[in-house]
């Protein structure tokens, strides 16, 4: 009985990690701009799936049934489009979405006559689905092994992942959680004055070799940023300058797995013991 009884939660807790995440987004008539509550709302969906691991994101576009047909599915496949530049200039990974599509005109189905607005209201929409991979991959960050690694032996050549020490999606700040770590890495790194490190950023989502928009700078060059973020830190608790320099690797080098993990700096060792 009991083998049954473990055998069911398994099979639904399967269930549950494999359901696919919605969101809505509607539309004025006509339009295809996002109104700035339906933004508000994206973004903030955009957060909550942060820690998801993602296998896809499909993006359908719906008009109400007003309209000629060739017009809706222009108008529908427009607005999918606006979603779709929300997500990539917010730093989400492009090669997830793998179904922009408009869907043209959604049949007007009445149950009052006085409720005919409200439901052409919410067939102005665009659907999204969030596929999550299951089982998740997983990163098994360790700050007291990220400790241990670098109040011990080093050599030319390490590297050095700072291990949770994440950054705000679209930003070259730390989300507030990672700043106790961050402190933590500038006391140990101000005693050990042997090591000479360049500290390496990352982004989490962009195609090829572009780098991601820094949110505050609107420049490309969010890698960058991270990595000078941490240089600016460490210099500010007693790191010397001279013993840091700070590049940025765009997005050449991704972990795999949730998407918030890509958006780190790494530590590569140049010098020992002078």
């Amino acid at each position: 009985m009991k083998r049954v009884v473990f055998l069911l939660l398994l099979s639904f807790q399967f269930t549950v990690s494999q359901v696919d995440i919605k969101h809505v987004v509607y539309f004025e008539t006509d339009k295809y701009s996002i109104p700035e509550t339906e933004l508000h709302r994206l973004l903030l969906f955009l957060d909550n799936i942060e820690s998801v691991d993602i296998s896809k994101v499909s993006i359908y576009g719906f008009c109400d049934d007003r309209g000629s047909h060739s017009y809706n599915m222009i108008l529908s496949q427009n607005r999918a489009n606006s979603i779709k530049e929300v997500f990539t200039n917010n730093e989400f990974d492009e090669s997830l979405i793998t179904n922009i599509d408009g869907k043209g005109e959604l049949l007007l189905k009445i149950v009052k006559e006085n409720e005919i607005q409200k439901i052409r209201g919410l067939n102005r929409k665009v659907e999204i689905i969030v596929s999550p991979i299951y089982p998740p991959r997983r990163n098994n960050f360790d700050s007291s092994k990220l400790e241990q690694i670098l109040n011990g032996e080093l050599k030319v050549g390490d590297k050095i992942l700072l291990e949770n020490l994440l950054f705000e999606r679209g930003y070259s700040y730390l989300i507030p959680e990672s700043r106790d770590i961050l402190a933590r890495i500038a006391k140990i790194l101000a005693k050990r004055k042997d090591v000479h490190f360049t500290i390496v950023g990352h982004v989490c989502c962009t195609n090829g070799e572009r780098d991601a928009i820094d949110g505050n700078t609107k420049k490309r060059n969010l890698s960058f940023a991270r990595a000078k973020y941490v240089y600016d830190y460490l210099a500010s608790k007693g790191v010397r300058k001279r013993r840091m320099k700070y590049i940025g690797m765009k997005r050449k080098f991704p972990l795999g797995g949730p998407q918030r993990f890509d958006r780190r700096v790494e530590l590569l060792v140049t010098e020992v013991g002078n």
